[in-house]
């Protein structure tokens, strides 16, 4: 069951559509890693909230997450992505994150330039933005925002979870 949550409302207002996503094109390495750009993400999570049929022509299968703010799939071959590798991923309300092994999330933030905002034994969650503007155009503000993320959750104990977050909002 896919699940509409994955597209936060804001993405509508961007000037991607889905019918303008061609799954050939999809480079999920670059969308994890903060290498694409915001149309780039927008087209493709647009594409995967609305298409039918979408997961399956990705061969990308759906598994619970154990986490409701969390959408996962298992992937047919693992994308290498951080200089590590894995064939999990999972979907927050704003990018794709790779769900990574055999490195401790502090470890992965500080190789990436991630400042920690929170850091105890229990949680570590890290933002660093790639990329930030505002556009006014009339009384319509748009702020932009990619953030490159490094966090932990309860749901995925012993793991790190590092990707993208792709913002954009309309004022």
């Amino acid at each position: 069951m896919r699940r509409l949550g994955l597209v936060p409302l804001v993405l509508l207002a961007a000037p991607a559509r889905a019918g303008d996503f061609d799954p050939a094109s999809l480079d999920l390495a670059a969308l994890i890693e903060c290498r694409a750009d915001l149309p780039a993400y927008n087209g493709f999570a647009l594409w995967l909230a609305s298409e039918p049929g979408a997961v399956e022509k990705l061969s990308w299968k759906e598994v619970a997450s154990g986490n409701p703010f969390l959408s996962q799939y298992q992937l047919p071959a693992p994308v290498h992505v951080f200089g590590l590798e894995t064939a999990t991923i999972v979907f927050t309300a704003t990018g794709p994150m790779a769900v990574l092994d055999g490195i401790a999330a502090p470890d992965l933030a500080r190789q990436l330039g991630v400042p920690a905002t929170v850091s105890t034994p229990d949680k570590f969650l890290g933002e660093r933005v790639v990329a930030e503007s505002t556009d006014e155009s009339g009384d319509v503000n748009l702020s932009t925002r990619v953030t490159l993320n490094v966090s932990t959750v309860d749901t995925h104990p012993g793991r790190t979870l590092a990707g993208c977050s792709y913002v954009i909002d309309v004022k």
